[in-house]
């Protein structure tokens, strides 16, 4: 397989687009937000899975280069899985981070069992490869939300393999990025480019 040293990446999201940069330094693979003009596909899907290849395979069809896209969120035990692949339109369509988190406060009770998922794929439109990573990271909900780091649910999730009952918001992006769902997503997919 050739080397790949940078990759286009499927999103609009600002704050995903740094974590996957820093995720995938380390490894010498530079990522490129997508080009303006190009439109990812809506999220129709009813897994992180379906909902991942669309964006990945757009990215790649439209630049020519290899791509990669995510779709992740945040699953809670007591509604039954909610919300899922609604995270971040949990609260409706154009919800904001805090409208989104302030509804899973409200419905999920603090304690309560959550896990992030994180669906990674990777498309090669020269091969027509396609690969898929998944992440996962299990934690409960804080009784309110703490910390300035991250970004979404991270400020009322407090992940089990953390340090002192932080909240994801609370930890650096080391600690983060060491535990995490997009995390392990990233370290499966660069083990599987070094095969």
């Amino acid at each position: 397989m050739e080397a790949v040293t940078s990759l286009v990446l499927g999103t609009r999201n600002p704050h995903k687009v740094r974590e996957i940069e820093r995720l995938l330094e380390p490894a010498g693979i530079s990522v490129e937000p997508l080009p303006a003009g190009i439109e990812l596909p809506p999220e129709t899907g009813s897994s992180f899975a379906e909902n991942a290849f669309p964006k990945a395979r757009t990215a790649a069809a439209s630049t020519g280069r290899p791509a990669i896209a995510d779709d992740s969120g945040i699953e809670a035990e007591a509604l039954g899985g909610a919300p899922g692949v609604r995270s971040a339109r949990y609260a409706g369509l154009d919800a904001s981070d805090e409208q989104n988190l302030a509804k899973l406060l409200h419905q999920a009770p603090a304690g309560s069992r959550l896990r992030y998922v994180c669906a990674l794929v990777y498309v090669d439109p020269r091969s027509g490869g396609e690969e898929l990573f998944c992440g996962y990271c299990h934690g409960r909900l804080a009784a309110e939300p703490r910390g300035t780091g991250g970004f979404g649910y991270d400020p009322a999730f407090i992940p089990s393999d953390g340090r002192d009952e932080l909240t994801m918001a609370e930890l650096s992006d080391e600690e983060k990025d060491a535990i995490s769902h997009r995390g392990e997503a990233v370290r499966a997919f660069v083990s599987w480019l070094s095969r």
